[in-house]
């Protein structure tokens, strides 16, 4: 077992945002968190990243364990994430934001730049590497996070949101991307409201309501779960038809 979250809680005051919640990841999943807008999963999510300590509750990565561990921790352990919306460095150039990434695991300067460079080609971010990154459209923005955290050499990637804004286009390069970043090794964990994407790239789908863990299992189980149609596909959700490739 690679993650495990143990019964995790997180309170703001008198509001429950997450109550209880349960998720184990094996090495080599990719992992699916949907629900709708307040549902608890965002909040869940930065419990997992070590962005915010939960209430209670327990979480272990690779044996040890992060419950309360600080976000640098979570980095160094192997735990990358990346934001919904993009923290890049906007006054330096994309190879600058990725060598930032790839100090947490090669300390010398010339290390960093041949291992952000690596990234970059893969990441499809050749062509800008010394653009700077204020210059970047939604697409570049996105695939410049997933670069900066791959960079850091982790063992489990978060992504949040990482493919919402795209074209259907950039959408199926996206998919790719990630695909390529599964290949090398990499146990992913998705938030995301494009189901299209949910049904495409996750092994399992964990869906929360109201904090809580309402359902889990393969896609194509999870979304005709008479719980979860009710909680969120059958409540205005719209289906992001993707482009056949």
């Amino acid at each position: 077992m690679l993650l495990s979250a143990e019964k995790v809680a997180k309170a703001f005051g008198s509001f429950q945002a997450v109550r209880g919640a349960d998720l184990t990841v094996t090495e080599g999943e990719i992992v699916g968190l949907i629900g709708p807008n307040g549902a608890g999963k965002s909040t869940f999510f930065n419990c997992l990243a070590g962005d915010m300590p939960p209430t209670a509750g327990r979480i272990v990565f690779d044996g040890a364990d992060v419950t309360f561990a600080s976000a640098e921790a979570h980095a160094l352990a192997g735990i990358g994430r990346t934001f919904q919306v993009p923290a890049t460095f906007e006054d330096m150039t994309v190879l600058e934001n990725v060598m930032v990434g790839a100090f947490l695991r090669h300390p010398h300067q010339n290390d960093a730049r041949e291992r952000a460079l690596q990234v970059i080609e893969m990441t499809g971010l050749g062509e800008q590497t010394f653009v700077r990154a204020r210059s970047l459209g939604t697409p570049g923005r996105k695939r410049l996070e997933i670069a900066r955290v791959l960079a850091s050499g982790p063992r489990l990637m978060l992504l949040d949101e990482a493919l919402a804004g795209l074209t259907p286009a950039e959408l199926e390069r996206a998919i790719a991307l990630v695909r390529r970043i599964h290949e090398l090794g990499i146990t992913l964990i998705i938030v995301e409201h494009i189901m299209d994407v949910i049904m495409t790239l996750t092994h399992r789908v964990i869906v929360f309501n109201q904090g809580q863990v309402i359902a889990q299992g393969e896609p194509a189980a999870v979304v005709k779960d008479e719980a979860v149609i009710a909680a969120y596909l059958g409540h205005g959700h719209r289906r992001r038809r993707r482009a056949p490739a």
